[in-house]
C-alpha cells in the first residue's frame, strides 16, 4: 500500500542520522523557519488554520483556530506538550528522538506566529532518551544562531527550555502541565477563566500543542494551505500516526492518511490479526476511548467526525486490538486500574469513584462477583460521566475521571454477556493469564 509521508519521510530516508543537524539542513530543513520571519502573525495563523491541521494530541482541535484566540496581552508563551503517557501511545516518542530539529523548527514557527520569545518543551519523564535527543538538537540549534538572539539574524528572540516532567500521566493535560511548569503540584485549573490562551503559563497567553501538530507546521507553510488539504480527507486534512499494538502480526508507528477503514488498517497495514484468531474489540483512540467492535465499526473509515458518530474519538492515535482470546473485563480492569492509579486527587468523583471501580472489576474477574455488581459500577460511573455518553458530561475538571468510565461503557455496551458470565460462573471464563500476557 503507497501510502503519503510527512512528518516521517527524513527518518524513512535517512534512517542512521535523521536526528542530526546536518542531515536536517541537508534535506532542506529550517529552510521554513527562514521564510516565515518574513510573514505576519496573520498570514501564518490564517494558513495554518485554513489547511486545518487539527491537533495530534487528542482533542483533535484546529490548530490555526487555538491560535487566533491568543490574547493580547503580553509577553506571551508557547508550550510543545511532549508528556506522553497514554497507555498504547508512543508516536512522539519516535518523533523526539529521530528527528528533533523537525520540531525545533515547528516551534519557531509557532513562536513567532503566536508572538512568543520563550518556548516549553514539556517531556514525559519516562523518556530520558528522547530528552537527551531534544536536547542536543536544541544545542546544535543555539550554536547555529537559530536559537537565542537575534535568529537567524534577524531581531527576533527566542529562548527554548526542554523540560522533564516526574511521571505523572495528569501532566499531559494543558493546565496540569502548565502548573508543573511553574513548579507547582500537576493538577487541572478551571475552565473558565484559565483558558490558556488568556490565562496560561504565569497568568500569560500561552499556545499549547502537542509534538506531532508542531512537527507539522512546516509542511504546512510548505506545501500551502490547498496541497496539505489535498493529501487526503477533504475534512481531517495531512497525515497523522497511529500508534497500533495488541494483536496484530505488525505493530509499531505508521504515517497514513485520515479516511482509511478500520479494516485496511488492521488487516492491511497491521497485516491482521496474530495466530490466525478473530478480531474481537479494538481501541481506537487511546486508553479514553471508547472500543469498538467489528460487527459495527470494521468498515467505517477513521475521520474525527466518523470516530465521534459512532461514540468513541481519534484521541492520542494509539489502537491496541484485542483477539478472541482476550478476557475484556481484564482488559478494562487493567485500563481502570491505571486511571485511579494516576488520578492527581483534585476532584472527588474521580479520586473516590475510580478506585471504587477498580476494586469491584477486581472482584468480578476474581470470582466474588454479585449480581448487582455492575449495577453498582454503572451508578458510579454515571457519578463521574453523568448519563454515560460520549463525549462525557464531566463532574470533574478534565477528563481523567471520565476516561476510567470509558471502558465500563464498552462493557456495557458491548460485552455484558461477558460481565454476565463472569459473576455467574464464578470467575474468569478464559482463566488466569500471566502479567506480561495481558494487552491493555
Amino acid at each position: 500500500m503507497s501510502r503519503p509521508l510527512v512528518v516521517t519521510r527524513r527518518m524513512v530516508d535517512h534512517p542512521t542520522d535523521s536526528h542530526t543537524l546536518d542531515r536536517y539542513q541537508e534535506t532542506g530543513g529550517y529552510e521554513m523557519a527562514r521564510r516565515s520571519l518574513d510573514m505576519t502573525r496573520d498570514e501564518i495563523v490564517e494558513t495554518v488554520k485554513s489547511a486545518n491541521l487539527l491537533g495530534r494530541g487528542g482533542a483533535a482541535f484546529s490548530a490555526g483556530l487555538k491560535w487566533s484566540f491568543l490574547a493580547p496581552d503580553r509577553p506571551a508563551y508557547v508550550v510543545v506538550n511532549a508528556d506522553e503517557s497514554e497507555p498504547g501511545t508512543f508516536k512522539d516518542r519516535q518523533l523526539l528522538e529521530r528527528d528533533p530539529h523537525q520540531l525545533i523548527e515547528g516551534l519557531i514557527i509557532t513562536s513567532w506566529a503566536n508572538e512568543a520569545n520563550h518556548a516549553f518543551i514539556y517531556i514525559r519523564g519516562e523518556y530520558p532518551k528522547p530528552a537527551r535527543r531534544v536536547q542536543q538538537a536544541v544545542d546544535e540549534a543555539y550554536a547555529a544562531g537559530y536559537l537565542g538572539e537575534g535568529i537567524f539574524g534577524t531581531d527576533f528572540d527566542l529562548e527554548v527550555t526542554v523540560h522533564l516532567g516526574g511521571g505523572a500521566y495528569i501532566c499531559g493535560e494543558e493546565t496540569a502541565m502548565i502548573n508543573s511548569l511553574e513548579g507547582l503540584r500537576g493538577e487541572p485549573r478551571l475552565k473558565p477563566p484559565y483558558f490558556p490562551a488568556a490565562k496560561g503559563l504565569y497568568m500569560k497567553p500561552t499556545i499549547v500543542n502537542n509534538v506531532e501538530t508542531i512537527c507539522n507546521v512546516p509542511h504546512v507553510l510548505a506545501m500551502g494551505a490547498e496541497d496539505f488539504k489535498g493529501i487526503a480527507h477533504p475534512e481531517d486534512t495531512g497525515t497523522f500516526l497511529l500508534s497500533l499494538s495488541g494483536h496484530v502480526n505488525e505493530p509499531g508507528n505508521y504515517e497514513l492518511p485520515h479516511g482509511l477503514t478500520w479494516r485496511e488498517i488492521i488487516y492491511d497495514v497491521a497485516g491482521g490479526i496474530r495466530d490466525g484468531n478473530e478480531l474481537k474489540t479494538w481501541i481506537p483512540g487511546g486508553a479514553s476511548a471508547p472500543w469498538f467492535v467489528p460487527s459495527l465499526h470494521l468498515d467505517m473509515p477513521l475521520t474525527k467526525q466518523a470516530t465521534a458518530d459512532a461514540g468513541s474519538m481519534i484521541g492520542s492515535g494509539a489502537v491496541v486490538v484485542m483477539d478472541e482470546t482476550t478476557c475484556v473485563v481484564r482488559a478494562a480492569l487493567r485500563l481502570v486500574r491505571f486511571f485511579a492509579h494516576e488520578s492527581c486527587g483534585e476532584c472527588t468523583p474521580c479520586r473516590e469513584g475510580a478506585p471504587w471501580l477498580e476494586m469491584m472489576l477486581t472482584r468480578i474477574e476474581n470470582g466474588q462477583g454479585r449480581p448487582v455488581d455492575f449495577d453498582v459500577i454503572l451508578d458510579v460511573s454515571d457519578g463521574i460521566s453523568i448519563g454515560l455518553e460520549w463525549p462525557p458530561k464531566m463532574t470533574t475538571i478534565c477528563a481523567l475521571g471520565p476516561s476510567a468510565v470509558s471502558p465500563i461503557i464498552s462493557l456495557r455496551d458491548h460485552f455484558g454477556d461477558e460481565v454476565v458470565a463472569h459473576i455467574e460462573g464464578g470467575g474468569c471464563p478464559f482463566g488466569r493469564v500471566e502479567e506480561e500476557e495481558v494487552v491493555a
